[in-house]
């Protein structure tokens, strides 16, 4: 871990002194991008925190959170060694073997895990996320030192207001998650059962009896195409914008267990309407916090700064003391209010969520991660539906599920 900080923080000096000799390159940029090599280098555990992170709008720059966002775990597939090593761990010689044939050629290959295609005894086709050996005492020797190291941070007199102890435990909380396979398919189970009554929406079924230790077995879902327009009529992508919209909002606002991490690679179109992969980042809020982000939802669409500045306030993680609470107040009312009056499909949360994460860090409101991650999880989905180019109202989209949810309380 050492040699590669000081590899990367020489070359970073090395980087900032060429590009910024008469160019118009930001320092800032420079480091970013020095800073995510760095970061991927030193392995899973740093590029999923960072991913995670570059969710929080609320304590980070947003130029640091999209340089963290771009981040992505491409990594080389298991080694025919380690495949063999994992499936000897999940599958020991005194239980039986499952699989009527294994394809130990990954279909899908993550920092964490791998996915193969394999046929069960019975017939079935299934895909089969088998973790990689080794990788949750990587994890937890990195997250040992990060705790070590936020300890530090917290004592440099230029780094106090970041709350870098409280960052790394929520992260590595997210982070190892996403290793329990178990968990996951627990989430698979009940994402699929919370859908079931959303028309054209699948969720792959987890098979328990034939998962093992560290491999979990699931339904494979075929002819899947990446999330997106394509040759669909404009009616067509109305509708499949309002399929997705209407999951996500029960997810948000009726179930309260949302996945968190909806980008396209893991939603997909198949004929039979949308699919929902990998639940290793879902989210299940509280009870009285799943209230209050669907209270703060509808206020936002009413026009209600003033109760919605509250909810924020309620429901933050942490308020230092002295916080501007007025001044924090009229922000927010400030900002509900240039959305209000806005005819159907002008609204965009994208830049109100900047405006809103941009008075949260200024002010030094931390927001709890259970009420960010199903925001980010929002705009992820918006963005994905922007690239559709239809007039959908978020909003009123919105408001059926909302009622519902809020007159169960």
């Amino acid at each position: 871990m050492v040699s590669v900080i000081v590899r990367h923080a020489i070359g970073g000096a090395l980087d900032t002194s060429h590009r910024l000799r008469g160019s118009p390159v930001r320092l800032t940029d420079v480091i970013h991008a020095r800073m995510t090599r760095a970061l991927f280098d030193l392995g899973p555990t740093f590029v999923k925190g960072a991913q995670l992170l570059s969710t929080r709008r609320d304590l980070l720059s947003p130029d640091l959170c999209d340089a963290l966002g771009r981040l992505h775990d491409q990594v080389a597939p298991m080694s025919s060694r380690d495949v063999e090593q994992a499936l000897a761990v999940a599958y020991p010689h005194d239980q039986r073997w499952p699989f009527a044939w294994f394809d130990r050629i990954a279909t899908a290959s993550g920092s964490i895990a791998c996915v193969y295609r394999a046929e069960l005894l019975n017939g079935r086709s299934v895909a089969v996320k088998l973790r990689r050996p080794g990788i949750r005492q990587r994890m937890q020797a990195d997250l040992a030192l990060l705790r070590g190291g936020a300890g530090v941070l917290q004592h440099v007199p230029s780094l106090r207001k970041v709350p870098a102890r409280r960052m790394v435990e929520q992260v590595g909380g997210a982070v190892l998650q996403q290793l329990d396979l178990d968990r996951e398919a627990e989430a698979l189970t009940k994402l699929r059962e919370n859908l079931a009554g959303v028309q054209s929406f699948q969720v792959p079924e987890a098979i328990p009896d034939a998962s093992g230790y560290g491999a979990l077995v699931m339904e494979f879902v075929e002819g899947l195409e990446r999330f997106g327009p394509r040759r669909f009529t404009n009616d067509k992508r109305k509708e499949i914008v309002r399929q997705l919209l209407r999951g996500v909002y029960r997810m948000l606002f009726v179930d309260g267990l949302v996945h968190c991490d909806m980008h396209p690679g893991n939603l997909y179109i198949n004929p039979s309407g949308l699919v929902l992969l990998d639940a290793g980042f879902v989210v299940q809020l509280a009870p009285e916090v799943r209230r209050l982000f669907a209270k703060f939802f509808l206020n936002m669409s009413l026009g209600r700064g003033n109760e919605c500045a509250d909810i924020v306030l309620r429901s933050a993680e942490h308020v230092p003391p002295g916080c501007d609470i007025d001044g924090f107040t009229r922000g927010i009312v400030q900002l509900v209010a240039a959305t209000t009056g806005k005819r159907a499909g002008q609204f965009r949360l994208a830049p109100f969520a900047a405006r809103l994460f941009d008075l949260q860090r200024r002010s030094g409101v931390a927001a709890a991660p259970e009420f960010v991650f199903p925001l980010m999880s929002l705009l992820v989905v918006e963005g994905m539906i922007n690239d559709f180019d239809v007039d959908v109202d978020f909003q009123a989209e919105a408001m059926p599920t909302l009622l519902n949810a809020l007159s169960r309380h």
